[in-house]
């Protein structure tokens, strides 16, 4: 089974999501960043290397954030809290990013403007950033 690590990172009450340029049925979309878990790594350390190529940030990663969610055949979508330590945002991989508070992650959900794999966390999202 391959893993796929979605970062949650907030501070002061807001959540980091980055916007998708890929694929084009994703695209446009907002997300919660991260990747690829690759073979002998662990979820945490995934999401740390992640976050570091994708948007130049240091994070800790901490603990899994709801259940998992199948993406496909063999593959599962699990999100992880994160802890800034150090960095600014840089979208190198994606069209923007942006934090949001959990109003605003409600209505991009109710929109349909969060990818639909990350929609499925909305209430423990939410719950965090309250």
């Amino acid at each position: 089974m391959r893993e796929v690590v979605a970062g949650a990172v907030i501070v002061d009450g807001r959540l980091l999501l980055a916007q998708r340029s890929y694929p084009a049925e994703v695209a446009g979309l907002w997300e919660l960043p991260g990747g690829k878990v690759e073979a002998g790594e662990s979820r945490r350390r995934a999401l740390e290397r992640e976050l570091a190529e994708e948007l130049g940030l240091e994070v800790v990663a901490g603990e899994q954030i709801g259940a998992e969610v199948p993406l496909r055949e063999g593959l599962v979508l699990v999100a992880i809290a994160a802890t800034l330590v150090a960095g600014d945002p840089r979208p190198t991989e994606h069209s923007a990013i942006c934090w949001v508070d959990a109003d605003d992650l409600r209505r991009l959900v109710a929109d349909g403007e969060l990818v639909p794999a990350d929609a499925v966390w909305l209430d423990d999202l939410a719950g965090l950033l309250t």
